[in-house]
């Protein structure tokens, strides 16, 4: 059964800064909504390299073909605090693989976490979802949770748990939104779907990182059969990123685990943050397109941009 949606909708930010209390003006009383962009650049080549030392000027943003004119930018110099959620899947399939995956859990909530400025929390999902920290930047109590998950569910509620977090934990986070997932398998669970999740995280302008335990592990922990080949569960993970902003990873053994966790630290890191104000100001329901481009053709040649590809102009009236 889809979960129904009475939706919400794409942040309406302040015109100033990060704040999200739309500004109206004596001339000018009708509210307007900026959309908030995370840009990652890498090399084509080679290791695929991020690159650092961009500037505004560097980029052109695209909405529906038109181009917008950048109202913020920031670099890694300058960039916002990180609020991350690492929901981990405790379904029956991870049993053999519990430890190490909450201990990987905790090596990169460590490492992400930079002192008094971003924030982690700590989410489980299986027939339920369960919030066993909220966003702190101690990571002794975020280590103590993540020790208290002792046992297993029996299920993958995945898009309910990405649901529950950015609605409750994310929509009003002062800072950049990520959510990093932890699973091995298909959701199996949820009341919403694969598009609920997507829908939700572009509307509360987070970026989804996955992670996929299932290749990593099957040839690792002992018991556990060996398996190599992408199965929907991994494709579909794979969308859930691509269309949030972020990437997945598939790791090929224990020590990818820890340099996925890694790269995604790094990532965060060096991310760009765009900000512009659509021309287009009507609240239409419609999805729109964005495109991130590079000003220089010769950065083309060489460099790419990631970032979220589509949001949807409606109001942030989100109700259960």
């Amino acid at each position: 059964m889809r979960f129904t949606l009475f939706v919400a909708a794409f942040s309406v930010f302040a015109l100033v800064g990060f704040g999200q209390t739309p500004t109206p003006t004596p001339d000018d009383p009708v509210s307007v909504f900026e959309v908030r962009l995370p840009v990652t650049v890498t090399e084509k080549k080679k290791k695929k390299n991020l690159v650092k030392g961009m500037s505004q000027n560097d980029f052109i943003i695209y909405e529906d073909g038109v181009p917008q004119k950048t109202t913020f930018f920031t670099d890694e110099q300058s960039n916002p605090p990180v609020f991350v959620g690492v929901l981990m899947d405790t379904s029956p399939s991870t049993a053999g693989k519990l430890n190490f995956s909450k201990q990987a859990a905790k090596d990169f909530l460590y490492t992400v976490l930079q002192l008094r400025k971003d924030k982690g929390a700590f989410m489980t999902f299986d027939h339920r979802v369960t919030l066993h920290q909220d966003f702190t930047d101690k990571t002794d109590l975020l280590d103590r949770a993540v020790d208290n998950v002792k046992k297993v569910g029996s299920q993958t509620s995945l898009y309910d748990a990405i649901w529950q977090f950015s609605d409750q934990k994310l929509r009003n986070a002062p800072g950049r939104r990520v959510i990093v997932v932890i699973t091995d398998g298909e959701d199996t669970f949820s009341r919403a779907e694969l598009e609920d999740a997507i829908d939700i995280a572009q509307r509360t302008e987070t970026t989804i990182f996955g992670i996929s335990t299932k290749e990593g592990f099957l040839g690792s922990v002992p018991g556990v059969e060996a398996g190599t080949i992408k199965d929907r569960g991994d494709k579909l993970l794979e969308k859930l990123c691509e269309e949030t902003g972020g990437r997945a990873f598939f790791t090929g053994d224990m020590l990818a685990l820890e340099r996925s966790f890694t790269k995604i630290s790094q990532e965060l890191k060096g991310q760009y943050i765009l900000t512009y104000r659509p021309d287009n100001q009507e609240y239409d329901g419609k999805t729109r397109k964005i495109e991130v481009k590079f000003r220089n053709r010769t950065h083309e040649k060489k460099y790419r941009i990631r970032t979220k590809s589509e949001y949807r102009a409606v109001r942030d009236t989100l109700r259960n």
